[in-house]
């Protein structure tokens, strides 16, 4: 196997009124190709403050993430929304569905934000709907989902766009214990269908137990 994402001495820091709380101190992590990782740790050690740097939602303070061998951190803000778009998946503990569009309009959004032809999009929306089993719920708005469909269409939008990486903050959190297993059997069917490499911020020990490997963030560095 080979790498899919190397992080190499990453800090990460943020200003607290007149002090400056280090969040991620020379944090090393390599992921290679095809694996599922889960990140835990208490809450507040920096989980998703490291899953938004390796998803280029922010900047790191030092050090270098590379994905697909790319320095993300160099590239200018025209070129990492590309990338993202191009490359990663997102999907969060919230669903940020937007509620005056059906799920099959929310799905399509990664594709007609890169243009691609309407008709396309919404055909790979259907596909990916009926992949994530909501085959008769596209044109349904999230307000007449219920909480682990809309999950399952944050999934569907995450990978309409043939993404190479998964990024899953707590994609479980708001799920009571039944629906919360019912994703996690789809994320590992969905993470093989579509030959992802995946990483999971998860308090979910189930969940974590599924993966690879398991991280633990402490004191600002992972503990595998």
């Amino acid at each position: 196997m080979s790498s899919l994402i190397e992080v190499d001495r990453l800090t990460k820091g943020y200003r607290s009124g007149s002090q400056h709380l280090e969040i991620l101190t020379n944090l090393h992590l390599e992921v290679e190709k095809g694996e599922m990782i889960a990140i835990t740790g208490a809450s507040g050690s920096g989980k998703s403050t490291l899953l938004h740097l390796l998803g280029g939602m922010d900047r790191p303070d030092g050090g270098s993430i590379k994905i697909l061998g790319r320095e993300i951190s160099k590239l200018n803000p025209q070129e990492l929304s590309r990338f993202r778009n191009q490359t990663i998946g997102f999907v969060f503990q919230s669903h940020h569905l937007l509620p005056e569009f059906t799920a099959a309009e929310n799905v399509m959004m990664p594709l007609l934000l890169r243009n691609t032809d309407r008709r396309k999009a919404a055909a790979d929306a259907e596909k990916l709907l009926a992949d994530v089993g909501l085959d008769q719920r596209g044109h349904h708005r999230p307000g007449e989902l219920s909480g682990g469909e809309q999950q399952r269409v944050a999934l569907a939008r995450a990978l309409v766009g043939t993404p190479h990486l998964l990024l899953a903050d707590e994609p479980t959190g708001n799920l009571d214990p039944k629906t919360g297993h019912g994703i996690v059997e789809l994320l590992h069917t969905l993470h093989a269908r579509h030959a992802l490499t995946s990483i999971v911020v998860t308090h979910n020990e189930k969940l974590a137990a599924t993966c690879n490997r398991i991280y633990g963030l402490e004191n600002g560095a992972l503990v595998e």
